[in-house]
């Protein structure tokens, strides 16, 4: 009861439930039967009671909502492998989406996602990062809730307000820097941002749930959008797990795992990833596991997973790889030297021979050890083999526990809010009087212009004289003139007369 059937090579393989928390890979070329393989190993942990999450990137897991078509072939295989019991039946699922479309809205606050993983997001360099910590802390400071978008942004503009007086206390911050985050923010709110950011935010206690038979709820995101922003969907899965992480109690080895997280197109996930971020992932990796979470990766090569996280993923399940290219050899060889060496299977040669549905296995056993690598054929699920439609889609939605808790989104009061409210403030300190200040300012600017104009047309201005100037002047000018012709001639008149009567 305590395990799960895998396949059968020579022998049936197993996972222990024990070690299902020491994370595992599923690799292969497409076509060779990795997503059915990510299917079957889901639908096993919901039977045993263990919640699942996985991301949906291509859309064709969705058919784990519906139960499968019977088939001679599927019996065959089942009988083949040694599946007792057989029979079609749908898993227990709730649907999630970022945007709200294909699922229950998936949301976080800009708060919860931090300046770290929100400059991975916003693709900010390390002087534009480092003034986005500013931003928080100036929040913080502030005691403004930064839950939305609306709310980073009206932070951005008050900085960008106050620039002189915030690089004074928090450091410098230049105007460029600045208008490139706020770029990048209107970036991610035309990729869809908006939607993740608000309320209500996700509960982890929500994606670990099981229904009343016992079963393990399988939580479907749903990426086939998402995956168009690479940097959204890495760094969305890079939060989950650090709140898992960063919140779910210590559990050591349980007898199960609280919760398997498998992750579709891992390699998405780690390319272009900081070394600050990688290092986490590492971290979150290696000590996640005590608390109850199991992390597999599905991707298409095994080095597609950075070696030191590799290393960690102890249940192993490798499809077909065709050796086409360097390329393509390396990860056949990667993929060979990974494995506990079988003395029956020369590894490297067998990986570019198997067939759809089989896989090379190896599996945790008792102290954790892996097993030896056997090439076995792969259970088949009990669910459709490919995708649900969007009517059924639909209807499972309906039929979800949870759907009224997140389906409506919650505005309350945050930074953006705020803010405007201080600035409201400022504007209209005394409202009831603002029309009729604005009419008495009014009269008096008029009165005020006509007087000027008067006094600038009697007593003049600095460019030109006035009329009283120019009287005076006149005046004096008329004056002066008159008196000195009369002091002129008594001066001549004397001078003259002095010389004639001598």
């Amino acid at each position: 009861m305590n395990t799960l059937l895998i396949g059968k090579g020579d022998q049936q393989v197993h996972l222990n439930l024990k070690y299902a928390n020491r994370h595992g890979l599923i690799a292969g070329a497409t076509g060779t039967g990795k997503t059915v393989s990510l299917m079957s190993l889901a639908e096993g942990f919901s039977r045993q009671g263990v919640p699942v999450f996985i991301t949906d990137v291509k859309g064709d897991i969705s058919g784990l909502a519906m139960a499968g078509t019977p088939s001679e072939k599927l019996l065959q295989r089942a009988a083949q492998i040694g599946i007792e019991d057989y029979h079609n039946e749908a898993n227990p699922v709730v649907l999630w989406d970022l945007a709200g479309v294909q699922g229950h809205p998936l949301r976080t606050t800009i708060s919860e996602m931090g300046p770290t993983l929100l400059s991975r997001i916003l693709e900010l360099n390390d002087t534009q990062s480092g003034i986005l910590d500013i931003v928080f802390q100036l929040a913080d400071d502030q005691g403004l809730l930064l839950l939305d978008l609306d709310d980073l942004r009206a932070m951005l503009a008050l900085v960008a307000e106050e620039r002189k007086e915030v690089s004074t206390k928090y450091g410098l911050i230049s105007a460029q820097s600045l208008a490139a985050i706020q770029r990048s923010v209107l970036g991610l709110e035309r990729d869809g941002g908006k939607d993740f950011f608000g309320e209500p935010a996700l509960q982890l206690d929500d994606l670990m749930r099981t229904n009343l038979q016992g079963r393990g709820i399988i939580n479907l995101l749903a990426a086939n959008k998402l995956i168009l922003t690479p940097r959204l969907y890495s760094s969305f899965l890079l939060w989950l797990l650090s709140e898992l992480f960063e919140n779910l109690p210590e559990v050591g080895d349980p007898e199960k795992p609280k919760l398997v997280f498998f992750i579709d197109e891992a390699h998405l996930l780690f390319e272009g990833c900081p070394p600050s971020l990688l290092k986490r992932v590492e971290q979150i990796m290696r000590l996640i596991r005590s608390k109850g979470v199991g992390v597999y990766f599905c991707s298409q090569f095994p080095d597609d997973v950075p070696s030191e996280i590799l290393g960690q993923l102890g249940n192993r399940i490798q499809h077909a790889l065709r050796a086409y290219t360097p390329r393509d050899q390396k990860a056949v060889k990667t993929a060979a030297e990974t494995f506990v060496p079988n003395p029956k299977l020369v590894v490297s040669e067998v990986i570019s021979q198997l067939g759809v549905g089989e896989a090379l296995v190896s599996m945790l056993a008792d102290k954790g050890v892996p097993t030896m690598v056997e090439r076995a054929l792969i259970a088949p699920p009990r669910c459709r083999m490919g995708p649900a439609t969007n009517e059924e889609l639909q209807q499972v939605r309906a039929q979800s526990p949870i759907g009224g808790k997140y389906d409506h989104a919650i505005n309350r009061e945050s930074a953006y809010e705020r803010l405007n409210q201080r600035r409201s403030g400022a504007a209209t300190s005394n409202p009831t009087s603002t029309a009729s200040d604005a009419a008495n300012d009014g009269q008096t600017g008029q009165k005020a212009e006509e007087q000027g104009w008067f006094s600038e047309l009697i007593f003049g201005n600095k460019r030109r004289q006035g009329l009283a100037e120019t009287l005076s002047k006149q005046a004096a000018r008329t004056v002066g003139s008159q008196l000195g012709k009369q002091i002129l001639r008594g001066i001549l008149g004397g001078m003259l007369g002095k010389s004639s009567r001598r």
